[in-house]
């Protein structure tokens, strides 16, 4: 049976692309679907997920539907994508189970669109908040971590960046202000093979695709 992994539309699925990335990092073989999302109740996501959402990795017995548990699943076939240090890979997990829970504020008032530039849009207070928080996240990643790498724990570009990855895309696209060190880990992760790879199928992608309520956001 060919493995599977149902992801949603790139340009705008941030936790496709965090599954996709897992995926990709651990070299697992499967079938990449697409499926245009259509803006919440997406019937043919449904359709095929069993939680209704996306990403969903099908492969050989394993039905994943959590961007997480894709990842714990990922780093048993390559575990690089955790630091091989207890103490880096325990806050590793950390900073993406904070990922994974929180920053709601910056969720709504960012949706990922990585078709287009939002320069100066969605900076309310609690989405600014929430990007201060991200921000001390990796500057004090990086600080007792990152080995003056260019990623959170240096050289590698692991789980906790593929976590963080869409953040990065966000704040690519609204330009809030940001710190040296955020701006230059955003660029960071944008200029990584997989990152770009993933940019280049949200261009391609049909313009049937795309949603009004994230191509004109308030």
């Amino acid at each position: 049976m060919t493995a599977k992994l149902y992801l949603g539309t790139a340009r705008y699925s941030s936790w496709s692309l965090r599954g996709w990335l897992m995926t990709r990092l651990a070299r697992l073989a499967v079938e990449e679907i697409f499926i245009p999302l259509a803006g919440g109740n997406s019937p043919a996501v449904k359709a095929v997920s069993p939680s209704g959402l996306v990403p969903f990795l099908d492969h050989q017995g394993a039905r994943i539907w959590e961007s997480l548990a894709i990842a714990e699943y990922c780093a048993e076939f390559n575990p690089a994508l955790w630091p091989a240090d207890r103490a880096a890979r325990a806050h590793a997990r950390a900073i993406a189970a904070e990922m994974h829970a929180g920053f709601r504020a910056l969720r709504l008032a960012m949706p990922m669109n990585l078709g287009r530039d939002f320069a100066g849009l969605g900076q309310t207070p609690e989405s600014l908040a929430d990007i201060a928080r991200v921000e001390m996240i990796w500057a004090e990643t990086r600080a007792v971590f990152g080995q003056g790498g260019p990623y959170l724990f240096g050289e590698t570009f692991n789980a906790a960046d593929a976590m963080y990855a869409p953040v990065a895309a966000r704040l690519l696209t609204y330009a809030p202000p940001l710190s040296a060190g955020a701006a230059a880990y955003c660029a960071a992760v944008r200029a990584h093979p997989l990152v770009a790879a993933w940019y280049e199928l949200a261009a391609h992608e049909p313009a049937s695709w795309q949603l009004e309520k994230y191509e004109s956001p308030a």
